[in-house]
């Protein structure tokens, strides 16, 4: 009976069947119409069913090693990036120690740039030339570099602990310090109140950074195709199976095999564990902590997050630097020849980069506030089904849809390949779920009687939310467009299998250098898109949220 009511009030609602309609067939046809593609593909050999790949896969030594070393390098990094996020989170939340803004600064700083830049500051520290591998080789005779595991779960941990640090930090400074005064007060120790109360109480958290960590490890692409070295994942095996040997089926094959932890991953972190994801926590709670921490405890933390922030400054840094050098580890002399080189070779990339991340932001961000506000505000046969499609792409690989779009957009009616437009859909429909996720936070703190008051009133779904809903949730428009935005400028494991010759990503061109060994101009290119992105979030924030979102307020 409330099924036939929902459909009812649909049906009677002309524009509200025309959104739910058009939210739909752009689900259907830009993420599930992908992934079906792959799926066929991977299971359908010359027309006909043969899972040839899948049986290959178990047989051959070279095809299952990566996928062992896909789950050994997520593991370890998702152990050691939420280790580290939960130790940032603990000291600036639970704690009085000196500096946590600029810790808190420094904890996120790397979603910001592109994760495998890390990769290129590894390379320049540890690499075969880099500045420790050459001091070890020269006075200890220690011929050693950081290709392999070790690169990868040192790189990966610090592009990824980030997520874990965002996901703690709310989860931690959401609990009660009465209820670890009241152990205190009651003879515990700290040392027991920490594991007997606080511990238990984040237990929740950790997981979801656990998976989460994890989730983003398997299907990280930047940081293994710049330094894997002889440790290959499978991410890096599938692109090399489309642009190496130009198997798609194969291809398929391998994010099909990948698709399967991840999928696990996700669907356990956000209906097992906790629906509480990094996604959600775009304002903390106000701070709440212990202040009368120890002195051990107190500059131990200290101590600790000192050395941490200074490896992330030391790799930035060090990127920083190398952007000035001539050739890196052959020639270190000071020069801005790398900074011409990208705005006289590289600028037509910056531009494409821009034009595109432009286009997609807020469309990005227009359709998910539509859709957060349709799943928590309205009533209509598969509100559900729409919640859970809407963040699939969330949980499939960027290899997966990279390579589910080759496939489903080469040919007519939908040739798109070579164009603008896929890689715009590609960066809507990937980064769209963090704004639908930030925005459902959002709306669950406004009370549904206000837009319901203004629909009775004659305002229509329309004037309701377009005068009423968004300037309520105008900061979580904000953010969500700025999340897009970022993640569009420094996105590259999706579009590397989309982009052409007449569209081009500066991100593209940063790991082609890195590719030629040209680490100075990789370098140039790094801090170019480092410092393009703060000054467009600058942007966003001033312009869209105090201009325009204002004057948007007092209209309504």
């Amino acid at each position: 009976m409330e099924r036939y009511r929902e459909l009812r009030r649909l049906v009677h609602d002309p524009f509200l069947l025309f959104l739910v309609a058009l939210i739909f067939s752009l689900l259907a046809l830009f993420i599930v119409y992908p992934l079906v593609k792959v799926l066929t593909t991977s299971l359908f050999y010359r027309g006909e069913f043969n899972p040839k790949y899948f049986l290959q896969f178990f047989q051959r030594r070279y095809l299952i090693r990566p996928f062992l070393n896909s789950l050994t390098v997520g593991g370890l990094v998702a152990l050691l990036g939420t280790t580290i996020g939960f130790v940032f989170a603990y000291a600036v939340t639970r704690t009085d120690i000196p500096g946590k803004s600029l810790f808190r600064v420094i904890a996120t700083f790397p979603i910001i740039s592109p994760p495998f830049l890390i990769a290129l500051a590894a390379i320049l520290l540890l690499g075969n030339h880099g500045l420790i591998t050459e001091f070890l080789r020269t006075r200890f005779g220690i011929d050693w570099d950081i290709y392999g595991l070790p690169g990868l779960v040192l790189t990966e941990t610090l592009a990824y602990f980030p997520l874990a640090f965002m996901t703690l930090e709310g989860v931690l400074s959401g609990i009660d310090p009465a209820l670890e005064e009241s152990a205190l007060d009651l003879g515990a120790s700290r040392l027991r109140t920490f594991f007997k109360v606080t511990l238990p109480l984040a237990t929740p958290g950790i997981a979801s950074a656990l998976l989460l960590v994890f989730i983003r490890s398997l299907e990280d692409f930047g940081n293994p195709i710049v330094i894997q070295g002889h440790y290959p994942v499978l991410t890096t095996q599938a692109y090399l199976a489309v642009t190496g040997m130009y198997n798609l089926p194969l291809a398929a094959t391998l994010s099909v095999i990948l698709l399967v932890p991840t999928l696990l991953a996700f669907v356990f972190q956000r209906y097992w564990v906790s629906r509480r994801s990094y996604v959600t926590v775009t304002g903390r709670p106000t701070p709440s902590s212990l202040k009368a921490t120890t002195p051990g405890l107190k500059w131990g933390l200290f101590g600790v997050l000192c050395v941490l922030s200074g490896i992330i400054l030391l790799f930035y840094g060090l990127v920083f630097y190398g952007s000035f050098t001539r050739m890196w580890g052959l020639d270190n002399t000071l020069t801005l020849e790398n900074f011409r080189y990208v705005f006289s070779t590289g600028l037509d990339y910056l531009l494409d980069t821009l034009k595109i991340a432009g286009m997609a932001t807020p469309i990005g961000g227009i359709l998910a506030v539509i859709i957060a506000y349709l799943v928590t505000r309205r009533r209509f046969p598969g509100r559900g089904l729409m919640d859970f499609l809407s963040m699939l792409n969330f949980a499939i690989p960027g290899t997966i849809v990279g390579i589910g779009y080759i496939l489903a957009f080469h040919k007519p009616p939908l040739q798109l390949t070579g164009t603008a437009a896929i890689i715009a859909l590609v960066f809507i429909f990937r980064r769209m779920p963090v704004g639908i996720r930030e925005a459902v936070a959002m709306l669950q703190q406004v009370d549904p009687a206000i837009d319901e008051v203004a629909v009775d009133l004659g305002a229509g779904f329309w004037g309701s939310f377009r005068r009423i809903i968004l300037p309520l949730i105008s900061p979580a428009f904000v953010s969500g467009m700025v999340y897009i935005f970022v993640r569009c400028v420094t996105a590259i494991s999706a579009v590397v299998f989309v982009v052409s010759a007449q569209w081009q990503l500066i991100t593209v061109a940063l790991l082609h250098e890195v590719d030629n060994a040209d680490l100075s101009q990789a370098a140039a290119y790094g801090v170019v898109i480092i410092v393009v992105v703060l000054g467009v979030i600058f942007l966003i924030d001033n312009i869209i949220d105090k201009l325009i979102l204002r004057r948007w307020k007092r209209a309504g």
